[in-house]
């Protein structure tokens, strides 16, 4: 019988909704809190469990104690080991410890949190066994990661019925100093064993490419002469929407959700999800491009944007804006919602219309 390795990093994404870019580095996980954030790593994972349970897999799991595993298991039913120990309030150190012991006693490893986190898997195991990473953290960058819970389970039961191969996926190190500066420094950390299962998988970040830059500025200058002065605009992260800003006069942040009025009036800079639902209603606009390479439009680096802000605002009061050439280059072309709340994900999947140049849009599948 396979055996299936858990472990949960608890305090991944809680910096995401609050602005902070993330939780690594000291006094984040503090100053999250301080903001009002509270723990989603731990429903991400009870939705990878709940899912996967309803594959009734013959398999043995294993899991990391209490808060980094045990916890979601139990409450999703499953019956499960304990494997190692930590301790209490949990670290790198934990998921370092954890990993090893797991890596001598799983035929897979999946994980549960963003970017930090699997560097630290990276560390523990290198390329010994397969992994997989269910994403619940700010930064998902990395090609190890699958593109929801739900694909996550799915994989997972591709691997362990034997109906796929395996990969190399990339880790990648994001500078979250750099990060929360609004600058993106990526690194190569090294790459992971993980399963083969197509699109169930993300792919890594690409960056903006030259010849995108005449169809962002024509992009920008339709979404200001379209613009009403006397509308709420709710700009998501990116390149693409920092030149539409420009457009309105703002100097927005690169990484961060900003609010300005059609007239150029600036509301709000770099803002959390609760400061966005002071300014935003009915009437309001969202402003979003989706991350190139990997074509997430919800759920990746923009959490701010919320379940609870998308709702208030309304799905038809999206502007969703990119270069054609990023669409095209997208492998398969579509975009990927996955914003931690499944009802509001199956409303936003069909078919959308991305603005790519002046008065141009494409027809795009949304799943």
């Amino acid at each position: 019988m396979p055996s299936l390795g858990f472990l949960v990093n608890p305090i991944a994404g809680m910096g995401g909704a609050v602005g902070l870019k993330g939780t690594d580095g000291p006094g984040t996980v503090e100053e999250a809190i301080k903001r009002g954030a509270g723990p989603t790593s731990p429903a991400r994972a009870g939705q990878f469990l709940s899912h996967l349970k309803t594959f009734g897999l013959k398999t043995g799991l294993k899991v990391a104690p209490g808060v980094m595993g045990e916890d979601a298991a139990k409450l999703a039913g499953l019956s499960y080991d304990v494997v190692g120990q930590v301790k209490i309030p949990t670290s790198a150190r934990d998921t370092l410890s954890v990993a090893r012991t797991m890596r001598q006693a799983v035929d897979l490893l999946v994980f549960c949190g963003g970017d930090g986190t699997a560097k630290d898997i990276l560390a523990a195991v290198s390329d010994t066994i397969p992994v997989l990473g269910v994403p619940t953290g700010v930064k998902v960058y990395s090609s190890v990661f699958a593109v929801s819970p739900h694909a996550a389970a799915e994989s997972v039961a591709q691997f362990l019925e034997h109906r796929t191969s395996t990969r190399k996926g990339e880790v990648l190190d994001i500078n979250e100093e750099d990060y929360r500066a609004n600058k993106l420094s990526v690194k190569l950390a090294g790459y992971m064993v993980t399963p083969e299962v197509g699109t169930l998988m993300q792919a890594s970040k690409s960056p903006s490419i030259a010849n995108e830059v005449l169809e962002i500025e024509a992009i920008a200058r339709y979404v200001k002469e379209e613009a009403d002065p006397a509308t709420t605009y709710v700009l998501g992260p990116g390149t693409t929407v920092e030149r539409v800003a420009l457009e309105f006069g703002v100097k927005k942040t690169l990484l961060g959700v900003d609010i300005v009025k059609g007239d150029g009036t600036i509301l709000g800079v770099d803002l959390s999800e609760s400061e966005i639902l002071k300014l935003v209603d009915g009437r309001s606009k969202i402003v979003v491009s989706p991350i190139g390479g990997q074509g997430f439009l919800f759920g990746r680096g923009n959490q701010q944007i919320s379940p609870h802000v998308l709702r208030r605002v309304g799905l038809q009061n999206l502007i969703i804006v990119s270069a054609a050439t990023k669409i095209v280059s997208l492998r398969p072309r579509r975009l990927i919602v996955d914003t931690g709340d499944e009802h509001l994900d199956e409303e936003i999947r069909g078919y959308c219309r991305v603005l790519t140049s002046y008065r141009e849009e494409m027809v795009v599948k949304v799943e």
